[in-house]
């Protein structure tokens, strides 16, 4: 239900969708004897839309979520394991065109790839299989073994995990994998952004990780104010940081994550 939830309800609440919605219900109005409201409804629309896409607001909401965690620390010593989560490939582009379609976070892969040449003894599991709500047969690890396999690591030191549908079974399908063991490292590669709840799934399926984020979308805090004129980039971050935050409050509140924010633990 949890699932079902977060793509019908949670896609909807999402500022472009839910302000788009607003407006074409404005829109139904004005030829109604509610014309007045329909009105208000339509500028409002409008008005939340350009905060949205013209201002730094994507960037207010992404901030404190990519700056959760501190770059990962190379000095503690080489890892046991890496655990790099999906969403890096669009498995359904991929099957359409029978080779891997990148998404914006690309970064994931890329950097997983990087940190398995430093480390050439750490395991290496991919997490992603299908996010959608009615399941195809395109899964995103088929795709993502054979861009890991392009980037120089050999398919012996890859784990591909293809069932996971959301980060929750990420973090329990992963553990089931790793069986990690007393004393063992892993790191954990996914957007800076998504790292807080990442991290308080994984606590919470008992796989202690440690954060390595990747694939910033804010920079320094003196800049996160600054912004262009591209509604385009503005709509994108404002949703991409609301659907997080969403997604945190809801894992929160039905006790799926211990803390609204997972940070860093405190020795």
């Amino acid at each position: 239900m949890f699932f079902v939830l977060s793509k019908t309800l949670g896609i909807m609440l999402l500022p472009a969708n839910f302000l788009i919605g607003v407006g074409l219900l404005g829109a139904i109005l004005l030829a109604t004897r509610f014309a007045s409201l329909g009105r208000r409804f339509l500028v409002a629309s409008v008005v939340l839309l350009a905060i949205c896409g013209f201002s730094p607001l994507g960037n207010l909401v992404l901030y404190p979520l990519e700056t959760r965690f501190p770059p990962w620390d190379a000095a503690q010593g080489a890892p046991d394991g890496i655990v790099v989560l999906g969403g890096s490939i669009d498995a359904d582009l991929s099957a359409a065109h029978d080779t891997a379609a990148f998404t914006s976070a690309a970064g994931r892969l890329t950097e997983a790839a990087a940190l398995a040449h430093r480390y050439p003894n750490a395991r290496v599991i991919f997490s992603g299989g299908s996010a959608n709500l009615i399941s195809a047969d395109a899964r995103e690890a088929d795709y993502a073994a054979a861009v890991l396999e392009s980037l120089g690591l050999s398919r012996e030191r890859l784990t591909m995990e293809r069932r996971s549908r959301n980060t929750q079974e990420n973090a329990e399908f992963s553990k089931a994998i790793a069986a990690p063991k007393s004393g063992e490292r892993w790191l954990l590669v996914t957007s800076a952004y998504h790292m807080p709840r990442s991290v308080g799934l994984f606590r919470k399926a008992g796989f202690t990780v440690e954060p390595y984020p990747v694939d910033w979308r804010t920079g320094k805090r003196a800049d996160i104010l600054a912004f262009g004129p591209v509604a385009v980039d503005g709509l994108e971050r404002t949703d991409i940081g609301i659907r997080e935050w969403i997604s945190l409050v809801a894992y929160w509140v039905t006790g799926k994550i211990d803390d609204l924010l997972p940070g860093p633990v405190r020795n």
